[in-house]
Formats: structure tokens, sequence, C-alpha cells
């Protein structure tokens, strides 16, 4: 195995461990074990469907690396509180999102109970290994997103700064350690292991997506930090773990001696230690409710699937059709792999467009905005379909593919029209639904032809996604390792496709009976295409 240089400082502390009763020989063991698997595991900011090789997880430090300089907007200027808060806010978000969506697997490892208790190897033992290993892990993601915003603020803040920052930096960790874990504990307590894994798929979508919209943060962090900033003290700034870390700053920086800053500052320091004895003694029943991990007890509520319903009856004519629409929309529904890779370009399709909008009221009065154009930029929603047409094509359980050639399959058109149907009624609909009702409240009844129009666009540009994408592939019958490479160029070329369909709708609107024209060549195109 890799001899990792953690172990070798953890070495280091060898007789602490062993003056605390634990087995040291046996802990590095199941560390060194530990950790040798952390390096095969793909982190879930890669998000990559093929197969990788080296250390994954090294690799995904660089990552975390760059996405830190956004922290150095917040290192320029003495307005601590406002500052240092909201640089913490980010710290807390990126660390905690990531330790519950790649180290779920180490706090709610069930394989310890399984196999090691089985073994000549104490709780106590297995227990601290398990704490090591987690901290190990925050201190590597810290370092990596911190290092270089610490090494600016040290040129530029001082030496106090700084060491400051380590301090606070520690107790940010041990607070995130402590609340990832109540949250596990809350969850198990009240709900099953597949509603957790449910959670934790959300929580790395939601990663996924703070990936892809944080360069807006950056872009105006700049304006904010040089804004004079009034705090005025308010009793839910309490619930406010950030804000705790900044009075820190204004008091051991600026010399503020008010009450309300000294409270805030005794809070983030006594607070972690609180919730450590309050984890102690919720160990016993955190134990016990993760055996739910180990079974599946099939209390899986049949959620009212009244939307899909609904589309089916208007949607889908044939009875064979219909069976395999039911099919796609339970296989999106459940497929947690599927809603990993395509969820967070629901996300995209939902953020793109508002964010062309406000950056356009950055030079424009709210006025001007309704009367011009931008609700073009829905367009960028089409994003969307390429991704999750594409991803119909996978499934974790493609083995099970065997049952399209077992079942009597009379027409395979009607297996395909029905997922593409599935696709677009399970997931675009409502976001289309959605920018609809916002961008008529913005841009007032005018926009009804382009909405309509847009529609049709959706439906073309939806079977033109699944004709490039599935050729003689059936929904659901292939493995994610797969190396997509192949579909690049279809998917840029998707792209640019939906570029087109914008400026072709945006050119037809400038005469007066071009919308009406390009509506009705859409509903022909779609019923041809649709039918064939």
């Amino acid at each position: 195995m890799t001899d990792f240089k953690s172990l070798k400082i953890l070495d280091k502390l060898s007789t602490f461990f062993q003056k605390a009763n634990v087995d040291y020989p046996m802990m590095r063991e199941i560390l060194e074990l530990k950790l040798t698997m952390d390096t095969r595991r793909v982190p879930t900011i890669f998000n990559e469907s093929k197969s990788v090789s080296g250390n994954q997880f090294l690799k995904s430090l660089g990552i975390y690396a760059l996405m830190g300089l956004i922290l150095i907007a917040f290192l320029f200027g003495d307005q601590y509180i406002f500052q240092m808060s909201i640089l913490y806010a980010i710290v807390m978000f990126i660390i905690m999102t990531s330790t519950i969506s790649d180290f779920s697997s180490v706090l709610l490892d069930v394989r310890d109970k399984t196999i090691l208790s089985t073994k000549p190897v104490d709780s106590k033992t297995i227990n601290t290994a398990k704490v090591v290993h987690i901290t190990i892990y925050l201190c590597q993601l810290t370092i990596a997103f911190t290092a270089i915003p610490m090494i600016v603020g040290l040129f530029k803040q001082g030496i106090v700064f700084f060491l400051l920052s380590l301090i606070v930096l520690l107790f940010v960790n041990l607070l995130i350690l402590i609340m990832t874990a109540f949250v596990y504990i809350l969850i198990l307590r009240f709900f099953d292991g597949e509603k957790l894994k449910d959670i934790i798929n959300y929580i790395q979508i939601l990663l996924s997506i703070s990936m892809v919209v944080g360069y807006q943060i950056v872009a105006r962090s700049f304006q904010f930090v040089d804004m004079n900033i009034s705090f005025t003290f308010e009793w839910w700034h309490v619930l406010l773990p950030p804000i705790w870390y900044g009075a820190i700053y204004e008091i051991v920086l600026n010399g503020v001696t008010d009450s309300a800053f000294i409270i805030l500052a005794i809070l983030g320091v006594i607070v972690p230690f609180i919730a450590i004895l309050l984890y102690v003694k919720l160990i016993p029943s955190f134990e016990r409710n993760l055996e739910k991990l180990l079974s599946n007890n099939g209390k899986h509520k049949q959620a009212k699937e009244w939307w899909s319903r609904f589309w089916s009856k208007i949607l889908v004519w044939s009875k064979e059709e219909q069976v395999f629409f039911e099919f796609t929309t339970r296989m999106i529904k459940n497929e947690r792999d599927y809603k990993l890779k395509v969820y967070p370009a629901i996300g995209m399709a939902l953020v793109f467009p508002f964010i062309f909008i406000i950056n356009d009221l950055t030079l424009n009065t709210l006025e001007e905005l309704r009367a011009g154009k931008m609700y073009f930029s829905m367009y960028f929603s089409l994003m969307l379909i390429p991704v999750g047409v594409q991803m119909l094509q996978f499934s974790t359980n493609q083995k099970a593919a065997w049952i399209y050639r077992a079942v009597p399959i009379k027409d395979a058109n009607a297996c395909h029209r029905a997922t593409l149907k599935a696709f677009l009624v399970r997931l675009f609909l409502p976001v289309y639904l959605m920018l609809s009702v916002i961008f008529l409240f913005i841009f007032t009844e005018r926009i009804w032809s382009f909405l309509i129009t847009y529609i049709l666009v959706i439906a073309l540009y939806g079977r033109i996604c699944y004709h490039v994408f599935f050729n003689n592939v059936m929904p659901f019958s292939e493995t994610y390792k797969v190396s997509q490479s192949k579909q690049t160029g279809s998917a840029l070329a998707l792209l640019a496709l939906a570029v087109f369909f914008g400026v072709i709708h945006y050119i037809m609107t400038l005469f007066n009976i071009g919308p009406y024209i390009l509506m009705v060549v859409l509903l022909i195109i779609n019923v041809f295409l649709w039918r064939k």
C-alpha cells in the first residue's frame, strides 16, 4: 500500500493514542486501508462517467484550490464582520457539502460494524479510526481550499491575521464535522436509509450546481468589499456561525469591545465543544440508527404521480407506449446516477436565464428591460435537453436490458417515443412552466407568441437530440462506465443547433407576421417527425 504522509505525521502522535487506550497499530492499519480506498473514489466535483486512473482525491484538491481563489476578494479592507462572515459562509458551504457528498461513506460506514466487529478489534479503536479518517480528509480539503487565500492574507493583513485564521479554521472544521454528523443523526432518527441516500444525492447535485454558478459571485465580490458596511446586531445573528467568526476578527484586529461582538465570538469558540460533548452522548443512538442502512424495509411511499399520469393521458395514446412512458418515469425518478448527472443541468436551465436578466438590470431600468427582448435568454434552458436525453441511454443496472428481448414488443418506436415524452414531461416541462410564469410577470402578456413558439422548438429540438444519441440503442441499456467521448462532438453540435433556433426565432420576431409563420412551420415539422 501507499505510505501516506498523513500517517507519518500521525505516527508522531502515537503515544497520545496509546495513552487513550487505543490500539494504535491496528488503527493505523485500518486508516491505511481507508485512505487507499479514498484514492480510488471519483469525487463528485469531477462528475465523470468514464473510467479514470490515479489518485482522484488528490486531483480534486487542485480543483478546490482554484475554487478557493474566490476567497481572495474578501481579504481587502478592514470591515471584517462583513468580509470574513461571507468568507467563512463560503468555506463552510463548500467543505460541508463536499464532506456530505464525497465522504458520507465514512461517517455512515456500516462495514466497520459488520466486518471489524467480528475481529479482535475493540469499538474504541474503530470509532477513533473513523474520526481520524474524516479529520484527515477535512484538513486536506481545507488546506487546498484556503491555502492560497491565507497566503495572500498573510502579506495583505499581516501575521496576526494569518495565525488567527489558522485557529478559526480549526474551530470551523470542528463545527462542520459535528454539524454534518447531526444532519445524519436527525435524518436517520426520523427517516429510513433510502431517504438519507436521496438527501445525500440532492446535496451532491447542489454542490455540482454551485461549482458552475460560483463565478457569478466572483464577478460581484469586488464590488461589495469596497462598500462601507454598518453592522447592527439582531437576535438571529446568533444562529449564523459565519458571523461568529467574523466577530472574532473585529475584536482581535479592530479592537472592538461591543458586547454583541463578544457574545458572537464566545459562541464561535464554545459551541463546537458543546456540540462534541452532545455528539459523544448521541453516538450509541447514532450507531443503532445506522442499522437502517443495512436493510431496506421496502417502506417506499408511492409518491402521487398525478403530474405524469395527467400528461400521459394527453400525449400517449397506445397501451404499449403507455407502459414505456410509466417505465421511463419511474427510472428517471429512482435512478440516482441519472439524477446526479442530469439534475445539475436543471439548475443551470433555471439559473442562466436570470443571470442575463440580472446583468441587464445593472445597465438598464426595469422598464427598459420589459420593453426589450431579454426573454430570449429563456433559450439557455435548452441546455438541459441534450444532457438529459444523452443520459437516458445509461443505467447502473444495464444488464437488466435483456427484458427488451424477453417481452413481446410490437413496436420499438413506441418505446423511444414514450421515453422522450416521459423525459420532457418529467424534467423539462416543469422548468418551462416555471420560467414562463416568471417571464410573463416580467415581460407581460406580449410574449405569449414567443412562449408558444418556444414549446414547439422544445419538441423539435428534443426529437433531434434523441435521434442523434439513440442509434440502435435502447433506453437504459448501457453502463455509465462506457466512454462518452465519441458523443462530445454531437453534444457540441446540438448546443450550436439550439443557438441556431434562437437566432432564427429572433429574426422572425423582426417582422409582424414572422412569429406566426414560424409557429406554423414548426407545428408541421413536429407533426411529421413525431409521427414518423
